[in-house]
């Protein structure tokens, strides 16, 4: 596989579980959810996405031949000690790419793994951190994992059926979009009245990080 990436970078974790883990984020081309055309949101089945994930344009960006290449400018972002070195690929949707070869090359240059995926594809096996971010009204097939990290409100979303799936940790994420405030708000009370959920926020954003 050639796989086509759209950027890739070292910074901190800045949401979720993880969060203020240094990181090296590997941003995958393309999705399955969405072209990333502004024209195809209003019908697309993710109509909140705020990424850029069109092309290979991208700050460490490219077509990498081989699993090899690419774990090896994965590598040489992070550094020497590899002893925590830790990788979160994502997108657009990783999974569209990420793949058994990927996987082991990543693993043998030290890294830990981790997902973050919409759960309409399965996961190979071998990676160490899975967090589903599920859309309302999809076919989430990747129904276990460490994080569940659903972004809020999103009508039409089966949260009862959701807090049945083998994940460890349950999170709830304000919607980053122009109803903002209110959206925090909706948030708060959503993990104030479920409280198998935890509240996440997107601290990279508050302090100027990629």
């Amino acid at each position: 596989m050639t796989y086509a990436v759209k950027e890739m970078f070292l910074t901190l974790q800045g949401e979720g579980r993880q969060a203020g883990r240094r990181a090296v984020f590997l941003r995958f081309a393309g999705c399955n959810l969405w072209s990333g055309r502004e024209q195809d949101r209003a019908t697309a089945d993710c109509r909140f996405c705020d990424t850029d994930f069109v092309g290979t344009d991208g700050t460490g960006g490219g077509k990498f031949p081989e699993a090899a290449d690419l774990a090896r400018a994965v590598a040489a972002l992070w550094g020497e000690d590899r002893s925590l070195a830790y990788i979160v690929c994502t997108g657009g949707e990783p999974l569209l790419q990420v793949d058994a070869p990927l996987i082991d090359a990543l693993h043998a240059e030290g890294f830990t793994i981790a997902v973050e995926t919409n759960g309409t594809l399965p996961a190979p096996a071998g990676i160490d951190w899975i967090c589903v971010s599920p859309k309302a009204e999809t076919d989430i097939v990747q129904r276990q994992g460490n994080e569940l990290k659903l972004v809020w409100p999103q009508p039409g979303s089966d949260v009862d059926a959701m807090e049945g799936w083998a994940f460890d940790h349950f999170l709830v994420q304000p919607m980053d979009d122009v109803r903002g405030q209110a959206n925090v708000e909706a948030a708060i009370d959503f993990a104030m009245t479920r409280p198998k959920w935890h509240l996440s926020l997107q601290a990279h954003k508050a302090l100027g990080l990629r």
